[in-house]
């Protein structure tokens, strides 16, 4: 039985060392692919992507979407503001090649992309240009409706005129995806990384444990909880 178990112990350390073997190659031809992917796009951080330079955008949009929302909830709108954060990353002048930038990078594509928008979302965003004199608030305080009978149409297709500031949440939104994406297979990475390390590991203390011959000996790790201490007296002749 004990030869049974020092062949299992070495088969399981087999497997473990595989598995840890395959698992940190997969996490280096994962973390390579992201970088690669991204190198070949040529973003670079424009001057303003960091923490200090971005602060008047930040203070700009957030002027603008007080205002819209002052508009709005005086005319009896109920809509909430979503919150301006400024990044605390910095990617200004450099090449983004890897996900942690990535990442970064999409977080000031949302202060620009808020700039552009006064501070509003998509979800907060009329579908279409309204009328002129349309009532406030059946307005998203920037000009545009969702309601199509407040809606301008186009005389040529008798239908609603799209609102094209809109559009801009649309490319945000696939781009930042993509890069938010690529920062979640870098760190997807790092963790098989972790894992493969840690197979590894187990794999080489099994297979140590194995080949010693540490099934060998009769006493185990926790032996001594079998002990009992000896008898301090000695037994009186009869």
């Amino acid at each position: 039985m004990r030869k049974f178990f020092e062949i299992g112990g070495v088969f399981a350390a087999a497997v473990l060392i595989a598995f840890g073997i395959g698992a940190i190659v997969l996490s280096v031809n994962g973390q390579s692919t992201v970088n690669d992917s991204l190198k070949q796009e040529q973003i670079v951080g424009s001057p303003d992507m960091t923490p200090t330079t971005i602060t008047g955008e930040v203070a700009a949009a957030k002027t603008a979407q007080s205002k819209v929302m002052s508009d709005l909830q005086s005319a009896g709108a109920k809509i909430t503001p979503s919150p301006i954060v400024t990044p605390t990353c910095s990617v200004a002048g450099q090449t983004v090649d890897n996900g942690t930038e990535a990442r970064c990078f999409a977080q000031y594509m949302r202060i620009h992309t808020y700039g552009a928008t006064s501070g509003l979302t998509y979800s907060q965003m009329g579908r279409y240009i309204a009328k002129p004199n349309t009532p406030v608030q059946y307005t998203d305080g920037l000009g545009a409706t969702s309601d199509p009978k407040y809606a301008l149409t186009d005389p040529k297709t008798q239908q609603p005129v799209n609102n094209g500031r809109r559009d801009i949440w649309v490319t945000y939104t696939a781009l930042t995806t993509a890069l938010n994406t690529s920062y979640m297979a870098s760190k997807l990475a790092l963790f098989s990384l972790v894992v493969g390390i840690a197979l590894l590991l187990s794999g080489i203390g099994f297979l140590i444990l194995a080949i010693g011959g540490a099934l060998e000996s009769p006493k185990t790790a926790l032996s001594f909880l079998k002990e009992r201490p000896a008898s301090g007296g000695v037994a009186a002749k009869a």
